[in-house]
């Protein structure tokens, strides 16, 4: 069985890197991990490509604006 585990954020870059980095200290890796970022302005898109090729191929993640 495969899971999917989803992070939303906006404007968070510190609880989104804590949060991330708990998701790489799991045992398992059979997940994929999607970020959605609301067009983030504090430096969490930094935070996701710094972290992005700790998760091989499973991180898929997008960050535009929404309507909230």
């Amino acid at each position: 069985m495969s899971l999917s585990i989803i992070t939303i954020n906006r404007n968070n870059a510190p609880g989104l890197e804590k949060t991330m980095q708990s998701v790489l200290n799991q045992t398992s890796t059979n997940f994929e991990y999607v970020v959605v970022d609301g067009a983030s302005t504090d430096g969490s898109v930094e935070v996701i490509r710094q972290l992005e090729g700790q998760f091989e191929e499973r991180l898929k993640w997008i960050s535009e604006p929404d309507k909230g």
